[in-house]
């Protein structure tokens, strides 16, 4: 299995391009399955399920198209990337599965930091407890978002952290569909970590929920 890290931005378009390219590979045999950590210029995409009326600010940033699961999210520099390319026949795992493994990989990678990410009934993604606002409400922000699609069995797209992010971005569209829960980043809640570290605790996730799953 290959582990790649790409420095600088990396146009939308180019990583759906590559994606494809390289499930195709693993399909036929020719190439390893590959964990792609990157980042994009600031756009929007909309998932297979985004409603128009949540693109709040078409004219704000490029909006794309893709066929992964989900709505509409946000990517830009400061967010860390990363696009999974696994043969789930080999591994012998549903794509229900699947999803579950990646919100492990997330949540393990949260607990480094010291922080609970956590699930919740309905709503794709990890979450963070915010405790309660001035008027007694409960206050959740999302910091991990989770898109994926799958081709014979090969998945693509992914998993998408903030570690630091322009979070005012957000503001162009309704995140995923939900309204009244806001996002949050690594940085946001006060850990001031870079992308370099980020990487580190995500490898060492990864090892740990993959390996459980008897990779």
């Amino acid at each position: 299995m290959e582990w790649r890290i790409s420095d600088g931005l990396i146009g939308y378009e180019q990583a759906v391009w590559t994606m494809e390219d390289r499930v195709a590979a693993i399909r036929a045999g020719r190439a390893d399955e590959l964990v792609w950590l990157l980042q994009h210029p600031p756009l929007y995409t909309a998932g297979t399920s985004a409603k128009a009326a949540d693109l709040l600010d078409p004219d704000h940033l490029p909006v794309y198209q893709t066929g992964r699961g989900g709505q509409y999210t946000y990517h830009g520099p400061g967010q860390r990337i990363a696009y999974v390319m696994l043969d789930l026949q080999r591994r012998r795992t549903g794509i229900r599965c699947y999803v579950a493994l990646l919100e492990d990989w997330l949540i393990a990678t949260l607990y480094r930091f010291n922080l609970r990410g956590e699930r919740r009934e309905g709503r794709v993604g990890i979450w963070i407890d915010r405790g309660k606002d001035a008027e007694g409400r409960a206050r959740e922000n999302k910091i991990g978002a989770i898109g994926v699609r799958v081709r014979h069995w090969v998945t693509y797209h992914g998993i998408a952290l903030n570690v630091e992010p322009d979070l005012s971005h957000y503001a162009g569209i309704v995140p995923c569909g939900i309204e009244e829960h806001g996002v949050t980043s690594l940085v946001d809640l006060g850990l001031p970590v870079d992308m370099a570290e980020v990487d580190a605790q995500l490898a060492q996730a990864w090892d740990e929920v993959f390996a459980m799953a008897g990779e």
